[in-house]
């Protein structure tokens, strides 16, 4: 299973700089170039790197030589004996150039203090690509990126705290899945609010956050990372269906406004404006708007549909499409649901037999 290369989990998309989660990918445990970072730790030497060779890069590169050699770690820590930086392929696959002075632009912002760091994080803000700095007196390694600085941590450490967020993620999951489980019973007895909705959204919010969270941890640790990342996708499996299948059942499209906005907005919430109700309820553009949680809505039907077995999405849209909330639908006969264009009368017995045992499930689930 690979394990180093940023991806997305449960269709959540972290919203780190891709660019950087490519670069923590590529110095990852298992990867050739951070053997060769380790290496060159352990030597007691630093080195700067520089990960693409661009006319961009060629363009701020001044003396060294030419190598085009292929990569290896025992390349690198070799070439690490000299003060100049190595540039290397796009991919980290060859090694371009070796102990070249960097001259990026001096009028560039930088926060760091050592030589090498100031060239590091100026020539990374200068040309976007990924520059690599290894400190020889504190033994760190520091990955930048554009404006972002990330030192790698210790394995063991990583470790500690990918699975105390996995703690954490469990906990909101649960109480996600109390919430859920509420809506549906509330769904089926015609009472879902407002409030009832937003909630729901707001938890799948927090729950998709701390996944992303852990999705960082998995790229940093690389090889270390699969049980993580099989403990995530457990966790997650299931949240990302249910959070837009609950916006298409309430979230209403208008001419400037669609459900991948609705989508967008919630992902891009402040961490203060998620806490409020109101704030999610006015973002989403929902039926009411802020001013009344208590408002009384009614699903389309999405959601609940779609935990019917064997229930194609193309059915679910046209029963949807043909009788418009989910109160009618379950009011729905045989013949009624028949009607609908490919259902048919077998998979139409299976769709009223199967809301039937949701709504006695989830209602018996409410009530005990």
């Amino acid at each position: 299973m690979a394990t180093t290369t940023p991806s997305r989990i449960a269709g959540v998309a972290p919203r780190r700089g891709s660019m950087l989660l490519e670069a923590l990918a590529s110095v990852a445990p298992g990867k050739p170039l951070r053997e060769g970072l380790d290496r060159i730790l352990q030597a007691e030497m630093g080195a700067l790197v520089v990960v693409g060779d661009g006319p961009e890069v060629l363009n701020i590169c001044s003396g060294g030589f030419l190598l085009d050699a292929a990569f290896s770690p025992q390349r690198l820590s070799e070439l690490a004996k000299m003060d100049g930086a190595i540039i290397l392929a796009a991919d980290a696959s060859r090694i371009a150039r070796a102990n070249v002075h960097l001259v990026p632009n001096p009028n560039v912002a930088t926060s760091e203090t050592g030589t090498r760091h100031r060239t590091a994080e100026r020539v990374a803000r200068s040309i976007s690509v990924p520059v690599i700095s290894v400190s020889e007196d504190q033994s760190v390694i520091a990955v930048y990126v554009n404006a972002e600085k990330h030192p790698l941590e210790p394995i063991p450490r990583l470790l500690a705290r990918a699975n105390q967020a996995l703690s954490t993620l469990e906990r909101y999951r649960n109480r996600l899945d109390t919430v859920a489980g509420s809506l549906s019973a509330l769904e089926i007895e015609d009472l879902v609010t407002l409030r009832d909705v937003v909630t729901v959204l707001q938890r799948t919010e927090m729950v998709r956050r701390i996944s992303e969270e852990i999705e960082r941890h998995i790229v940093e640790l690389g090889v270390d990372g699969r049980l993580v990342r099989l403990q995530l996708e457990e966790l997650m499996g299931g949240v990302e269906d249910d959070h837009r299948l609950i916006v298409r059942d309430y979230v209403h499209e208008e001419a400037a406004w669609h459900l991948a906005e609705a989508v967008e907005g919630l992902a891009n919430l402040g961490t203060d404006d998620l806490l409020d109700l109101k704030a999610v309820a006015s973002m989403l553009h929902l039926p009411g708007g802020n001013q009344n949680l208590d408002l009384t809505l009614s699903p389309r039907g999405y959601r609940l549909l779609s935990k019917v077995p064997r229930l194609p999405p193309a059915v679910v849209e046209g029963i949807v499409g043909h009788f418009g909330s989910l109160q009618k639908i379950m009011r729905a006969s045989t013949a009624d649901l028949d009607d609908v264009k490919e259902v048919g009368e077998t998979r139409a017995r299976a769709i009223k037999e199967g809301l039937s045992r949701l709504a006695e499930t989830s209602i018996l689930d409410r009530y005990n």
